[in-house]
């Protein structure tokens, strides 16, 4: 199954930039990238050169100490059979991370060959890290991606609820959406926390509807990753790395999230596990969000980085690394009530730093409050509430609003859309279009 990605139009829009240079998509593994390129390429050229640097060990020597663009071209012609033109030919350059020279070598082509459209892609494991040699800062382009939104599950698994979203995500009132349609939404939403980020579980569950086979493909994509942390990273780092990874289940399912380096092992510094943390952020499979003292414009200059909290960069991933079973969604357990309202924080969180480019940060008010996420929009402050069970009192907004009184405050919860005063609650389904709703309220 083939699912419409939003990051093609980046993609389309790079390729007739003026200034255009070369791209260098980036993102964690198995989220796409590669089928990205391929579809992007298939569309939008006429000839379309793959080059994957993790299986393609022979082409390593072609940019091997070699800082000339034009011999490079020349030798990728000749196995490529036919000349590369500069306006009709696209060259892919994958798992980029496995040659260095080929990372460097695209400064040489933004300088010299500039009308060669190139597109490379990789994780940058082993590169943002401990690499000592010349990185093309300024010579490149960059573009994120990430695990397939909801909007792109929907669009794949339903059409006509798509639509139907589509209409009722972009009205200018708040108003609730009708049950024929809020219910059904939250159905899919739900599969999608589950089964719905990486797109060969997606495309395997929305297919077969299976669930075992599916948890199967994570567990497969878990091991890969396992295996990046030994490849990328020296034998003590990788050792840190897969304890903290291992270790966030049990950080998140905390009543208070906050990162706790004791609870990797008894006697953890920070300055032990620093290193192993940048390298899971740097690597996308993390995100970090900071605490705030003062919620003021700009946020980051009142950022207290010995204070944070880590979601995983997919619900899915997080769900089977904590040992769930898809079953306790229904079995109404005490401990799996607690571990909800995590998956819950993590999608938000996931999807605040897809919308924002930036992860969001949090706030605590001298352990009497504590709000989820805040962010910036139109110049503003805005807090935000995760409530994923039945009770949605939001306690924390109600201690933000006397102390700071905000211009809009935001609950996410499983209630239907709706806007009382300055308080916007916005369902879990809806997450995802909260940048316009926002924005229609600012």
């Amino acid at each position: 199954m083939e699912f419409s990605r939003d990051s093609l139009e980046s993609l389309l829009a790079w390729k007739t930039k003026v200034g255009r240079k070369p791209l260098l998509l980036m993102g964690a593994r198995q989220i796409g990238k590669t089928t990205l390129l391929q579809t992007f390429g298939q569309r939008a050229y006429d000839d379309v050169l793959y080059i994957n640097f993790e299986k393609d060990q022979e082409v390593h020597r072609f940019f091997e100490g070699n800082k000339s663009p034009q011999p490079i071209l020349d030798n990728l012609s000749l196995i490529h059979g036919t000349d590369l033109k500069e306006e009709s030919s696209l060259i892919i350059l994958d798992e980029i991370q496995e040659c260095r020279d080929a990372l460097i070598a695209l400064k040489y082509f933004q300088e010299e060959l500039p009308n060669i459209h190139i597109v490379a892609a990789g994780s940058l494991l082993g590169l943002s890290i401990g690499n000592d040699r010349s990185f093309p800062v300024g010579k490149v382009e960059f573009l994120e991606m990430f695990p397939l939104t909801f909007e792109e599950y929907l669009r794949a698994s339903d059409q006509k609820l798509y639509k139907a979203y589509e209409h009722f995500s972009t009205q200018k009132e708040i108003n609730p959406i009708p049950e024929a349609f809020f219910s059904p939404l939250n159905r899919v939403h739900k599969e999608y926390l589950l089964f719905g980020g990486m797109p060969e579980v997606a495309s395997h569950f929305i297919q077969h509807r299976d669930i075992e086979s599916a948890q199967e493909i994570q567990d497969q994509i878990l091991m890969s990753y396992a295996l990046d942390f030994v490849k990328h990273a020296s034998k003590t780092t990788s050792t840190k790395i897969q304890r903290i990874w291992n270790a966030i289940p049990s950080q998140l399912a905390k009543e208070n999230k906050k990162f706790l380096y004791k609870a990797i092992r008894t006697g953890a510094k920070a300055r032990e596990y620093e290193e192993a943390i940048q390298w899971l952020v740097q690597a996308g499979l993390l995100y970090q969000t900071s605490l705030i003292s003062t919620p003021s414009v700009p946020l980051k200059a009142y950022e207290d980085v010995t204070a944070f909290k880590m979601y995983v960069f997919e619900t899915g991933l997080l769900m089977r690394l904590a040992g769930l079973d898809p079953s306790t969604f229904t079995d109404g357990s005490k401990f799996f009530t607690q571990f909800k309202g995590a998956l819950a924080e993590n999608f938000v969180c996931q999807t605040l730093r897809r919308l924002y480019g930036r992860s969001p940060y949090y706030w605590t008010s001298a352990g009497k409050a504590e709000l989820d996420f805040l962010i910036e929009q139109s110049g503003l402050v805005i807090p935000i509430e995760v409530k994923s069970g039945l009770n949605t009192k939001a306690k924390s907004l109600a201690t933000y609003q006397k102390k700071y009184a905000p211009h809009l405050r935001i609950r996410v919860s499983n209630q239907n859309l709706s806007l009382s005063d300055n308080l916007l609650n916005i369902p879990m389904c809806l997450v995802e279009r909260v940048t316009n709703i926002v924005g229609g309220l600012t």
